[in-house]
């Protein structure tokens, strides 16, 4: 149904949320929108991560919009140029690259009563204020640094994996990379062969499992095209397997078992050292961390250029890594894999909703909550894309935020069909969800091992406990019983 009164829509971030935000909109109707992004570009953590072999661990039939196939993926899991290309290609295609304001990063917003409306206030001194306010920030958006002594002492080159330094040249350099996370799995083969020694510095092992990895031939691309059930049978099967999968998390523990012996076997297969086999071996139960997924890691480490060293660091030194067993391990070259301030939704923006309340002050220092991961009270008209626990173990969130902008969509048309007033998610309603939320996850995997999933204070605030089903089920339908609607003064 098309709406009678158009209200304004601001997004925030021009990712997989925020061009998914924006096409939903568009479908329905809905015209009156401007997207805000920070960068000179698309694409969030695809525009950012350009480090060497980074590349998506699902699927792509998967990892894309389900109405904007795409029927030419060079292979099943596409590598970041072939993403952020499909995503300049639909944003062009679907008229959204000229609703985009580039460098447009917001610094903080304010819920203004009286007008029912929310104002903006960017980075370059810009002010725009809409109806309906929208964040599709993502939560691996800005890096972490490891609090190390003496981090700033080093006196070569040192750079986030987020932030690769192009013109570093590693060719016969000695490298340290610091961290063992899903995008050191992925760049340390990547330049494993062209340094002259590397050194690992592992926390803890990671439990890694193998890519059914394809190359896809132009027969592939042809039936993809012109016989869409092989396209839809191809998405559907990947899809069955990560629900599977993530029903082992939390619903399913019996099916763990079969996920540790498929990492366990592979460990064993393809590092033969027994005293390096016995580094990677991880000690914590499997799906307390994300899951890697690689063919080449483990043949990469046990290469002679490699060393793997799990002695903690002490600082870093203007020469290299100092361990704590007094080591000093020389580099030229520094890389931090240390992931991202994760737990730090919306950060560094300041939103304040209802009587000035600022978000970040509601949600300290338990850490960030909301209703469906999307709606906080006395916030009104505001909603997240990728908020507090969304997250995924084990599937694509492109399919997450396909159900997130479904149901946002549908809020906007309720503010659409009652112009006089505002939606703001119940008090009651959002902790009655946060309560049984919280219980499940009692129940998962991620309680027993510190991760990017849980706070400082042991909450877990990222993670959704179940598979993007159940969540799409519970988002299928915007009730506006759960929300406030507060008339104009």
């Amino acid at each position: 149904m098309s709406p009678t009164k158009q209200p304004s829509v601001l997004i925030i971030g021009a990712g997989f949320g925020g061009l998914g935000m924006a096409m939903e909109l568009q479908k329905h109707g809905f015209g009156e929108f401007t997207i805000l992004e920070r960068a000179a570009d698309l694409g969030g953590v695809w525009r950012e991560n350009t480090y060497p072999g980074a590349g998506c661990d699902i699927p792509s039939p998967l990892y894309s919009y389900s109405y904007e196939p795409r029927t030419d993926w060079p292979r099943r899991f596409s590598m970041q140029s072939d993403i952020l290309e499909y995503m300049r290609d639909v944003a062009d295609r679907r008229g959204l690259t000229e609703r985009i304001r580039f460098g447009s990063e917001v610094t903080d917003a304010e819920y203004d009563e009286p007008t029912r409306s929310w104002t903006v206030r960017t980075a370059d001194g810009a002010t725009r204020t809409a109806d309906v306010l929208v964040t599709a920030v993502g939560q691996l958006s800005r890096p972490s640094l490891p609090a190390i002594p003496g981090i700033e002492t080093f006196t070569g080159p040192a750079f986030h994996s987020a932030e690769w330094d192009h013109d570093v040249d590693l060719t016969g350099k000695t490298v340290a990379v610091v961290g063992t996370g899903a995008s050191a799995v992925q760049f340390v083969p990547a330049i494993q062969p062209q340094v002259e020694h590397m050194t690992v510095f592992q926390r803890s092992a990671a439990w890694v499992v193998g890519k059914k990895d394809v190359e896809y031939t132009k027969f592939h691309h042809w039936l993809f095209k012109w016989v869409p059930p092989v396209r839809l049978a191809e998405r559907f099967s990947i899809w069955l397997l990560v629900e599977f999968l993530s029903l082992g998390l939390v619903d399913i523990k019996a099916i763990q078992p079969l996920v540790i012996r498929m990492a366990t076997n592979k460990l064993s297969e393809e590092v033969t050292d027994p005293e390096l086999r016995a580094k990677l071996t991880p000690d914590y139960p499997a799906g307390c961390k994300r899951g890697l997924f690689s063919n080449a890691y483990y043949p990469a480490l046990t290469q002679p250029n490699v060393t793997v060293e799990t002695t903690a660091i002490e600082a870093v030194t203007p020469n290299g890594v100092r361990t704590t067993d007094g080591v000093e391990h020389p580099a030229d070259v520094i890389v931090y894999g240390t992931g991202f301030k994760a737990t730090e939704f919306l950060w560094p923006m300041n939103l304040y909703g209802r009587g000035g309340r600022k978000l970040a002050d509601v949600w300290n220092p338990a850490g960030g909550r909301a209703y469906l991961g999307m709606a906080v009270p006395d916030f009104p008209n505001l909603f997240m894309m990728y908020g507090p626990n969304t997250n995924l173990g084990v599937g694509s969130i492109v399919y997450m935020l396909e159900s997130q902008a479904r149901y946002i969509r549908q809020a906007v048309q309720a503010i659409a069909d009652r112009p006089d007033r505002a939606l703001a998610v119940r008090p009651d309603v959002e902790q009655r969800f946060d309560r049984k939320l919280q219980a499940r996850l009692d129940r998962s995997p991620w309680n027993f091992c510190a991760s990017w999933y849980r706070n400082a204070s042991g909450r877990i605030t990222n993670n959704w406990p179940g598979t993007v089903t159940q969540y799409r089920l519970r988002t299928r339908k915007f009730d506006a019983a759960d929300y406030e609607e507060r008339k104009a003064s």
